[in-house]
């Protein structure tokens, strides 16, 4: 058991527990940490816009 609270990737809820009441896997509900020096930021905005693609929402 985690003692960082945790939220679920597929309905959204909050839980200690890192597999939810609903089935999902619970990930860590902490934003990734802000650097000037974005090493990783091209690969999230592309996976990102990819999403919002898949969605139709761009």
């Amino acid at each position: 058991m985690s003692a960082h609270i945790l939220k679920c990737a597929e309905c959204g809820k909050y839980t200690l527990k890192e597999v939810c009441s609903c089935g999902g896997k619970a990930v860590s509900a902490r934003p990734p940490k802000y650097s000037p020096e974005d090493k990783y930021g091209e690969y999230r905005r592309a996976v990102k816009k990819e999403e919002l693609e898949k969605k139709r929402l761009l």
